[in-house]
């Protein structure tokens, strides 16, 4: 299937488009960082899937669709909830709230190809889609001139610093490496990590308690926001 993004947030992008890579029944032709450039775009070619992001400034996902005149399948990200009956009732696929974990996004898609060839089954994106790599309990990260070996284990949070992150481990020391957060949140999300704020993401296995609004993990309180404390509470059964 050839799709788009449209989504106005950068690190959005990066992490559909990782996705999008990693699924061989997929192909990215182009994305844009606003709706109003994508219209003629998807009206002057062929189309098959277009991963729209609802909430963006001037032009809503849901204008975007009302003034295209090809129709592409949709699937909706967002992080509202709030949207998703007017997106439903749009025709969407289906609708990712952020943030979007992987075997969600999977899920859309077989749902959008199935919906584009009845005949293709499940089992059609599962074979195509690239093998996951050997498992393994640890990962390399680059801190001044070296490659530290750091053991998931021993990792109690990472704080994201705009470029930079500080990886926080139970020696209580950190180590301070440039990478983005939302790549380590797609390498550690089935690691037993849990992204629950925008400049943090936390090993589940030391958390000692939480709060509302706030995890404790060694003597660091670290706050759970408003758009990823559904999905992590989620996930721990809460």
């Amino acid at each position: 299937m050839k799709c788009v993004i449209i989504d106005d947030e950068p690190l959005a992008v990066e992490l559909l488009e990782d996705f999008v890579q990693k699924v061989d029944a997929l192909e990215l032709i182009h994305t844009f960082n606003n709706a109003i450039d994508a219209i003629s775009f998807i009206n002057q070619n062929n189309v098959d899937l277009i991963f729209l992001d609802i909430q963006m400034p001037h032009f809503s996902g849901i204008d975007f669709l009302n003034t295209i005149e090809k129709k592409p399948l949709v699937i909706f990200t967002t992080a509202f909830s709030d949207y998703a009956v007017e997106g439903f009732n749009l025709g969407a696929v289906d609708y990712l709230v952020k943030p979007i974990p992987f075997h969600r996004f999977l899920k859309s898609v077989v749902r959008a190809q199935q919906v584009l060839n009845p005949a293709t089954t499940v089992q059609t994106i599962s074979e195509h889609t690239t093998p996951p790599e050997l498992e393994q309990d640890f990962m390399f990260v680059r801190a001044e001139y070296e490659n530290v070996k750091m053991n998931f284990s021993d990792i109690l949070f990472i704080e994201g610093l705009k470029d930079y992150v500080k990886i926080y481990t139970i020696d209580n020391k950190f180590t301070l490496t440039l990478i983005s957060l939302i790549k380590l949140e797609n390498l550690l999300s089935n690691k037993g990590f849990s992204r629950i704020h925008r400049s943090y993401i936390i090993n589940i296995k030391h958390v000692k308690s939480i709060q509302k609004n706030k995890v404790l993990i060694s003597d660091k309180r670290i706050p759970i926001s408003e758009s990823y404390k559904t999905s992590f509470f989620e996930r721990i059964n809460l």
